[in-house]
Formats: C-alpha cells, structure tokens, sequence
C-alpha cells in the first residue's frame, strides 16, 4: 500500500485551474464496475428444467482499488475516490493520474501535482498527463511552464483537440491573443465540436476580468466556427460585460458576420449602443 503522507513537493498555493473555454482534464477512466454490480442469477419459470443452478454459477469478480475509485469518482466523491486509488498499486501511471485529478477537482494543487508527476515518471511521454500537468500550472498562473507541458503533449499527440484548446486558452491569458486564436481554429479543425464537450472535468478560470473578457471574445468567434451561434453570443454578452468587446468592435469583426440579423444578436447590440439615459429607465 502507497504511504499516504509521501511529498515530493513544497506547499502550492491554493487556486482554482483555469477554464475559459474551459480548461478540461483528460482522464481516461477504466469502465469498471461498481461495487454493487453483481451479475444476475436466472430464476427458472415453473415446470421447467434450469439451466443454471446457484452451484453452478460463477462467482462475481469482486472489483479492484481502480474500479471502485472510478465509480466514486462518477458520483463526484472525490475523497472518497482518492482513498480508493491509494489502495492500488503504486506503480501504476493510471492510477496516479486519475487521483491527481480528484485531488484538482478538490483544489487541492499540491497534491494534484504530485501524483501528476509520479504518474509522468512512471510512465513517461503520456500525453493526457503532461496536458493536466498544464492545467495546474495554468491554475498557477504559471503560464509559461504550462505552455511547455501543452506543447510537449502536442508533441506526442499533435492531433488532440483539447490538448490545443488549453494551449489557446493558455497563450491568451499570456494576451498571445492571435497565436491563441490560431490554437483554437487548430482545435475546431480537429473536433468542430470541441468546444462543446461537456463530458470532462472543469473548474473555475482565476485569470483576471480583464483576461476572461479576451478569452470569451476568443471563445465567442471559436463558437461562430463550430456552428453554435447562440453559445457564441454567450461569450460575446460576457466579453462585453468584463470590459474588453464593444458594440463597434463585435460589428466590424467578420467572424461574427454570420450572427447578424439574429434577434438575439440584434437585442445584445441594440441594448449596449442605446443611450444611457435609456438604460436607467
């Protein structure tokens, strides 16, 4: 059994990992079963000869550490998901990495990295986990050490459309705003539903008012490309509220052309060039 008070790292502080286009994780949880499950036994009707006897029926596997830690973790109990997975075996990459996200998903960065980097170690050039390596430092707002985890993910698997998505996210919280941009065209080319998948862990983006602005203009135009035009005005009432868009500024930009003379869209632009005296009543 893995000691539980192994550290290899010095406190971090405490912070939420960044999700404009929301920052997601990219666990691959093994599909085991839960504790519960038991196979059913077959009742036989009345007057017939059985085909299985309670003798004869085999025994159910029980599951193991990692199966039972992904079936918690599926009802969001990450602690309890944690003490599960310690009791697997500590040589196991995937182990490791799932528990740093039980640990992320519960702010705890300190030990999300830890077992981040084990997991790493153990299995080197893992692409899913160099990209939640990012996360963290993201969440750190260590950006530039961030991009280099995304970049060295890219590197084995250059065809992964979230792992160029938290790229382009990454390079606009360090205002990189056309290279970000560029990141999240790469991503929509791979999966044109990137930025519609709701399926992975996400939490909260600590960049400033300022940057998410940015990040939600970006976002918005993302969105226009994939097709969700009402998302997309989403981000623009966003972008517009934290400072960064105007009115002028979201009607001379081409990529949102495709949005004019949506009522929506018409009500949103109509509403910030009105006259604030209009707006008080």
């Amino acid at each position: 059994m893995r000691r539980s008070d192994e550290r290899s790292l010095p406190a971090l502080t405490l912070m939420a990992a960044i999700v404009c286009a929301p920052i997601v994780f990219a666990p691959s949880f093994a599909s085991g079963q839960s504790p519960e499950a038991q196979p059913p036994i077959k009742t036989p009707n009345p007057g017939t000869q059985p085909t299985t006897t309670a003798a004869t029926t085999p025994p159910a596997t029980p599951a193991t550490a990692e199966q039972i830690g992904d079936a918690l973790m599926a009802h969001q109990r990450y602690q309890a998901a944690i003490e599960a997975y310690k009791k697997a075996s500590p040589d196991n990459a995937t182990v490791w990495n799932k528990e740093g996200i039980a640990y992320q998903l519960m702010f705890n960065l300190t030990d999300a990295m830890h077992c981040y980097r084990t997991s790493d170690k153990l299995s080197p050039k893992n692409s899913n986990v160099l990209n939640n390596l990012g996360t963290v430092y993201d969440a750190l707002k260590q950006y530039h050490n961030a991009e280099k985890m995304y970049r060295k993910a890219l590197k084995i698997d250059p065809n992964s459309a979230l792992i160029r998505k938290n790229l382009g996210t990454n390079l606009l919280a360090q205002h990189k705003y056309e290279k970000g941009w560029e990141e999240y065209k790469a991503a929509l080319k791979i999966d044109p539903a990137i930025f519609n998948d709701n399926s992975r862990p996400r939490i909260q983006n600590p960049a400033s008012v300022s940057d998410r602005g940015a990040m939600n203009y970006y976002l918005a135009k993302g969105c226009v490309r994939a097709g969700m035009p009402e998302r997309a005005i989403q981000y623009l009432r966003m972008s517009l509220n934290e400072g960064y868009a105007n009115p002028k500024k979201i009607i001379a930009d081409n990529e949102f052309a495709a949005l004019h003379g949506l009522p929506e869209f018409e009500e949103l632009i109509a509403a910030q060039t009105q006259p604030q005296d209009q707006k008080r009543q």
